[in-house]
């Protein structure tokens, strides 16, 4: 299912008037007590409590200061910053042409020393070649109705992987083994794609665990993300992409790609399961 932007948004405001409040009532104050203290009118704890209005930063810190909780409200900013931007609407990044999304993430892949990455259908950008890419982001670019520029996008995504080519950064990555076999293109570029994944496998610096279908597992991930160290999270639904930068859902991000982590298999097991799809993919063509 797929949340609309604007009632993602809602929602969001709602969720971080519910933690407002929980403060409020653990610290023994009424809404009235907490706009005494504040030297707020009483609606204006009821519109933040109710998540019509998103707090300020300065908001958070009285509240916070009035309930002492101080410790809390650094936590707290961070989810009011990502309320109104946390869906961010390929529609309106992509109006210039899909060349100005692939670019976009560049001077993060910059700043980023540690990527996790978990996918559980389609190769990460990263590895891709660009027969597969040219099949992904020719869809995105029907679906969306936007501006025709694969070629210049294409580049663009073949561009940003000279990061992975930087020893100074680490790459983990665990991908479900669906990612192999969905046939989201030509056979032929299949084929090279799995190619270039174990070429990818040989890197010092990137780690790829593959996650059996059969296997008994610890975890279940119900989206793909990507983790830029401990600042960021990314995922995506298809018509927007989503930026977690609340750093207690980070840490929950973190904790759920342990447990993936924990569930995949690793080197001569996990180029197995690549030279196996390789053999069914051959065999059926």
């Amino acid at each position: 299912m797929t949340i609309n932007p604007p009632d993602a948004a809602r929602k969001a405001r709602e969720a971080l008037g519910l933690r407002l409040r929980e403060i409020r009532k653990d610290a023994g104050l009424t809404g009235r007590e907490l706009a005494a203290a504040t030297g707020w009118h009483f609606t204006r704890v009821s519109k933040l409590e109710h998540g019509v209005q998103v707090p300020s930063n300065e908001d958070i810190r009285l509240w916070c200061a009035a309930c002492s909780a101080e410790g809390h409200s650094t936590d707290l900013i961070a989810r009011a910053r990502a309320v109104e931007s946390t869906y961010l609407e390929y529609k309106r990044q992509t109006r210039a042409g899909m060349k100005q999304l692939m670019l976009k993430p560049v001077p993060l892949y910059q700043r980023t020393s540690r990527f996790r990455i978990y996918e559980h259908r389609v190769m990460p950008g990263l590895f891709q070649t660009s027969g597969y890419a040219r099949a992904i982001l020719e869809f995105w670019s029907g679906f969306l109705d936007i501006k025709s520029d694969v070629d210049e996008a294409v580049a663009a995504r073949m561009d940003r992987q000279h990061v992975l080519y930087d020893n100074s950064k680490t790459f983990a990555v665990v991908l479900e083994d669906s990612v192999l076999t969905t046939r989201f293109c030509e056979a032929d570029a299949l084929a090279g794609q799995l190619d270039r994944l174990l070429s990818v496998m040989s890197l010092p610096n990137v780690s790829i665990g593959i996650v059996p279908a059969t296997r008994q597992r610890e975890a279940i991930g119900q989206v793909s993300f990507w983790m830029f160290d401990d600042r960021l999270v990314s995922l995506e639904t298809p018509t927007a992409s989503i930026e977690v930068t609340a750093p207690q859902e980070i840490a929950l991000y973190g904790r759920m790609f342990d447990l993936l982590h924990q569930s995949a298999v690793y080197g001569k097991d996990a180029r197995a399961l690549v030279i196996k799809a390789q053999s069914e993919l051959a065999d059926s063509n």
